[in-house]
């Protein structure tokens, strides 16, 4: 991997797993001369966590100007110490929705639910990264796996990063002049007014918000899929999508596309993994291929169509980041870039994934199945409790 891709005045680098993609970063941050913009979901305490923090600390030490954003509710466990050791190194750090109350339905509240999911990075508005993988050491010995996490990121250089330098540098004066709290119907009218996609010749960043841009992630895909002629791929951590989603995928095999998913194999969060199997039996009726990743946790939220476009990003396949996170997918149409992108999945198929093949809902129990369904029928709940009953 780390083959650089020509794509009009982009360069392009796929960069997988953490063991690529943290020490890219790092060089990069230390190569910065003016400035820095960071965004994460999660920003753990660990190895990794300071590794990134130290090179942030010495980037604002030779005068850079950096400036950290962090989910309040992804990285609620970072330490105030380690804020503390940026700030004093001149890092400017932000919380986006710092407080969140898991218990709280009521409709006014809804909105604390709304994540900052994007992992973006740009360094002098020159080299910028869009991934899906947190500042996290991603190999979790804790639950006794000795393979990272299956994630991705693409590294682009040119004029791309311009746009993406833009797109972060609005949402950071958003969260700054809000104050996250503060002045509603100014908030809102900024953002309608100045948030935008980034596009370059054959490279789209595709942004996912709660105002102007819903639905544009989730409608790259299904733009995707019903242009597909031969294949599609789609590796997806947190896989539910909703009813037009499914369609979509089945009238791909049914005009006959092979349409291969590769999902979470191990479970980690217990309600969505197995309300994902929920989906199992339509999906494989219609003869769409699952395979289960087997060495780690799945992490990735990636896709390839007919080995020329590909899609690489934060977004999951699911509730939470179609209907309420903000998120940032790059969409690339590109032979070479997909190329890449497609032999890995399929390595990862191939050598790392077990099949639910034609006996799979025979196989599953009556209380698998009992599981499943009520797994499902709780995330349509919470969807209904938003606002979006008609999603799944």
């Amino acid at each position: 991997m780390n083959n650089v891709h020509q794509v009009a005045e982009n360069q392009l680098m796929l960069l997988q797993n953490g063991a690529a993609f943290f020490p890219q970063l790092c060089a990069d941050i230390d190569a910065a001369q003016h400035s820095i913009y960071l965004e994460t979901y999660m920003f753990a305490a660990d190895e990794t966590g300071r590794m990134v923090a130290d090179a942030l600390r010495r980037a604002a030490g030779r005068g850079v100007a950096v400036r950290v954003l962090l989910d309040g509710y992804g990285s609620a466990e970072l330490p105030p110490s380690w804020l503390d050791e940026l700030r004093a190194a001149k890092v400017e750090a932000q919380w986006f929705r710092r407080e969140i109350s898991p218990f709280t339905l009521r409709p006014n509240r809804m909105r604390r639910l709304r994540r900052l999911h994007r992992k973006l990075a740009v360094m002098d508005g020159e080299v910028a990264f869009v991934a899906g993988i947190n500042i996290i050491n991603d190999i979790s010995s804790r639950d006794g796996f000795n393979s990272p996490r299956l994630d991705y990121a693409v590294r682009i250089q040119g004029v791309m990063a311009g746009e993406i330098h833009a797109t972060m540098r609005r949402l950071w004066g958003v969260v700054s002049w809000a104050n996250f709290r503060r002045r509603g119907k100014e908030l809102r009218r900024f953002v309608l007014e100045r948030n935008k996609q980034a596009v370059a010749p054959g490279i789209t960043l595709v942004l996912r918000d709660n105002l102007r841009h819903r639905h544009d992630i989730e409608g790259a895909y299904l733009q995707a899929i019903a242009g597909a002629q031969r294949e599609i791929i789609i590796a997806n951590a947190y896989f539910l999508p909703g009813r037009d989603f499914r369609l979509a995928l089945i009238q791909a095999v049914q005009r006959g596309v092979r349409v291969m998913l590769l999902l979470q194999g191990k479970v980690e969060y217990r309600v969505q993994h197995y309300a994902t199997h929920a989906l199992y039996d339509q999906l494989l009726a219609a003869d769409v291929e699952i395979y289960e990743y087997q060495p780690s946790y799945l992490h990735s939220k990636v896709a390839v169509v007919d080995g020329q476009w590909a899609t690489v990003g934060s977004s999951n396949i699911d509730p939470f980041s179609l209907l309420l996170a903000l998120e940032a997918n790059l969409a690339v149409q590109d032979a070479g870039f997909a190329g890449e992108l497609r032999a890995s999945l399929l390595s990862a198929i191939t050598n790392d994934a077990i099949r639910a093949g034609d006996g799979y809902g025979v196989r599953r129990s009556w209380r698998d199945r009992l599981v499943a369904r009520i797994s499902y029928l709780i995330v349509r709940l919470l969807i209904g409790l938003l606002g979006y009953g008609r999603s799944i």
